[in-house]
């Protein structure tokens, strides 16, 4: 074997390797991921968690958000068509998951919406918005506020609800259930209990369709 040769196997068997490694690691992840939505499927859904559609729906997805994620609002479309797609068999529950800057506060206003029955408006309002409020490193809250108002809210109200006692509870609650399900990326989403373990509009799509015709 000339050198040439040497060095091309060697390589292929490097980039075999690494493929190998890393399917051994999605794998891992995924098991581990099924795993412990299993072991803690009482805790993806609180009684006091937000929810679009039917109490009685056969399917339920759950989704951990961040206002300030650009996947969450890219999703968000996809997710609002499988709700208008399916109204009496789906619903959806939201969780927060506040991991960037200023995510919190945007919970707040989308929280102080829900009590004024302008939950689903104020959302959609905050995820519109997103692009000129939600810069990483220095959000501009005041911009997400104006766009909840258009939708709506009184904002003088709900600056004194999104700090109420219910809305730090329910947020507290939520980040350590993430903890505790070791959710690190946004958006999450399990169908009836199962995560959703490849991360594509498609899969997302499939796998909801999937269940409804179970």
């Amino acid at each position: 074997m000339n050198r040439r040769a040497l060095v091309i196997g060697t390589l292929a068997v490097g980039v075999l390797a690494l493929a190998g490694g890393a399917y051994l690691y999605q794998s891992n992840q995924t098991q581990q991921a099924v795993a412990l939505a299993s072991e803690n499927a009482d805790i993806l859904v609180r009684p006091n968690s937000p929810v679009l559609g039917p109490e009685t729906a056969r399917v339920t997805l759950v989704e951990f958000l961040d206002p300030a994620c650009e996947a969450c609002r890219a999703f968000y479309p996809v997710v609002k068509g499988l709700l208008d797609d399916n109204p009496e068999d789906l619903r959806l529950v939201v969780r927060y998951a506040p991991f960037h800057d200023g995510s919190e506060e945007a919970v707040g206003i989308i929280e102080a919406a829900r009590a004024q029955d302008l939950f689903e408006p104020v959302m959609e309002m905050v995820f519109a918005s997103q692009p000129a409020w939600a810069a990483h490193g220095s959000p501009n809250l005041e911009i997400a506020w104006s766009a909840a108002e258009a939708a709506g809210l009184d904002v003088e109200r709900a600056r004194i609800d999104m700090s109420s006692p219910a809305t730090v509870a329910l947020i507290n609650q939520d980040k350590a259930d993430i903890a505790q399900l070791e959710i690190r990326q946004t958006p999450t989403f399990f169908i009836n209990g199962t995560p959703l373990t490849e991360y594509s509009f498609e899969a997302l799509v499939s796998e909801v369709e999937r269940a409804l015709s179970n």
